[in-house]
This record gives C-alpha cells, sequence and structure tokens, in this order.
C-alpha cells in the first residue's frame, strides 16, 4: 500500500520539544556526501559508521587513489555494519513486523525487509527523510510491507505489543533512554528482541572525555554512558543477551574515511582519538523484552 500525504500528514505529525525540534531541523538540512553519494551504490541510504577489515587497494598509490572505489569501500563497510544488526533480531517470519527507531533515510528496514521478508515501520523526526524513505520504498515495490513515518520514537503512536523486533543504530544518543527503552518494551511484544549500534563513553575512562564532547557538538547529540543502557534496560524489562564490543572493528573505517578528501566532514580525527584513547566504545547490545 502506497502511503498518501493525506495519510502521512494526518498520522506523523510529531510531538517535540525544543531540543527535538533542532535535532529535526539538522537532519531536514542535511545534504552530506558521506551519507548520500555512498546511499548512491545500491539505493540502500544509512546513517552509520562501517565495520571489519578495509580493501587497502583502493587507496594504491601506484595506481592513484580512487574516489569511486573509497567510496565503495566505505558503503561495503556500513552494509556489513547494518548486516551485523540485522543478523541479531531473532528467527523472523514474513509475518513479523519489526520498528526501526531513528531510522534515517531507511537503509535499515530495507536489510531487515530483504533478509526476513518482514513488516517494517520506520520513525524519523525529520519529515524529508521520511519522504524520501518512503519513495525508496516505492519504487523497489516493497511499499506494502515497509513504511516510514515522520513521528517521533520516544512517542510513535503505534500499537503495543505488535512487534516481534526492534533497533536503535546510532540514534540513541538523541534521547533520554528510559524514555526510549520504555517505548521499545511497549512495542515489542513478549519475547521480542532489542538491538542497538551505539557509541558510548567509557564510565572507567572517568567523565565524558574532550573528544566525546567535540562529537556531541558536532553532532547536536548527547552520547551517554555506558552503564546507563544497562541500568536503563534493566528498568524497562530489556534483559541484555549479548553485548560486543565493536570499538577495535570501526577503527579501519574511521581511518580510510579520514583520507577520502572527498567525502571528510572535519570530525574524523576526533573519533580515531576518541577510540584509541579509551573514553569512546562503539558496542552492539542485544536485549529481549521480559
Amino acid at each position: 500500500m502506497t502511503i498518501t500525504n493525506e495519510e502521512t500528514t494526518a498520522a506523523s505529525v510529531p510531538s517535540q520539544s525544543t531540543y527535538q525540534t533542532r535535532v529535526a531541523d539538522y537532519w531536514n538540512a542535511e545534504e552530506n556526501p558521506v551519507n548520500l553519494e555512498l546511499g548512491k551504490i545500491d539505493d540502500l541510504y544509512h546513517h552509520h559508521y562501517g565495520i571489519g577489515a578495509v580493501d587497502r587497494s583502493v587507496l594504491d598509490e601506484g595506481r592513484g587513489a580512487d574516489p569511486d572505489r573509497i567510496t565503495a569501500e566505505l558503503h561495503r563497510l556500513e552494509q556489513a555494519q547494518t548486516d551485523l544488526l540485522a543478523s541479531r533480531l531473532g528467527d523472523l517470519s514474513p509475518a513479523d513486523r519489526v520498528f526501526d527507531a531513528g531510522c534515517g533515510r531507511g537503509g535499515g528496514s530495507v536489510v531487515a525487509h530483504l533478509r526476513y521478508g518482514c513488516h517494517a515501520d520506520g520513525v524519523t523526526l525529520s519529515r524529508k527523510q521520511a519522504d524520501f524513505a518512503n519513495e525508496q520504498a516505492r519504487k523497489r515495490g516493497i511499499d506494502d510491507k515497509v513504511r516510514y513515518h515522520h513521528r517521533n520514537m520516544l512517542d510513535t503512536g503505534l500499537e503495543s505489543g505488535a512487534y516481534a523486533a526492534s533497533w536503535n543504530n546510532e540514534s540513541t544518543m538523541y534521547v533520554e533512554l528510559d524514555l526510549l527503552f520504555a517505548e521499545h518494551a511497549r512495542l515489542l511484544r513478549r519475547g521480542g528482541r532489542y538491538v542497538t549500534i551505539t557509541g558510548c563513553y567509557n564510565d572507567a575512562y572517568g567523565r565524558a572525555s574532550r573528544e566525546v564532547s567535540l562529537i556531541n557538538a558536532h553532532y547536536i547529540c548527547d552520547i551517554h554512558p555506558r552503564s546507563e543502557y544497562f541500568r536503563a534496560m534493566a528498568r524497562n524489562r530489556l534483559v541484555p543477551v549479548q553485548v560486543q564490543d565493536l570499538t577495535a572493528d570501526t577503527i579501519p573505517y574511521w581511518e580510510l574515511r579520514q583520507q577520502a578528501d572527498h567525502l571528510v566532514t572535519g570530525i574524523e580525527e576526533t573519533f580515531l582519538n576518541a577510540y584509541r584513547n579509551g573514553s569512546f566504545q562503539y558496542l552492539l547490545i542485544v536485549a529481549d523484552r521480559v
């Protein structure tokens, strides 16, 4: 079923705080090549980082570094991150529904649908992102099963207990964790699976480092301490079943991106310093709703 403008407008005007309005404005205006150029390769648009070993041949100085090959390699690494998250969503069937919180331009929901055949609902504060993602689903001919909504992921209005799995892919730093996990717990059926991949600051290091503060300023976000994820999950009926530290796996992505002159945003060295000095971590957390 194609979503008409009337349906989208009537059902999806999100309630927002002043801060969330600023976040929506940021993403409505965002046209970053590191998001758009990578997505043009296969029409899977992601708003997150990558993991895995880099094919260093794309930087072969004997042949000359090839911007197109670098772009494709960065996209391969971010697709590997998405595939990892999707693989942790549980044993899903085409009849199941999944929820993509902070869906961006929609790549994660498409990946989940293509993997499992399931129905997917994505939510974003950005009207521009929701419209873009719905158009991509229509072009793929999957808009009867993959839909995007201009709503607040803390108050979605979606059906309670209707979802077999849900996730946040690098979007938890824009919200209060207790409010977020309460909404996931409401949406998930008992035994449903929640997954997040996120950057968090390392409590063992101490307070948030200078690098973490710079990342917050760059993205208008508020990175949470690692420990708060587990406290907030425990308060909201989400029990972790797997925790994986992906910090070492994401550093190659950032090293390659730092050398991609056509895609750099200026934040690359800050991320690398934060990962290397131990103040910042990149985690996968998988939890079951009890």
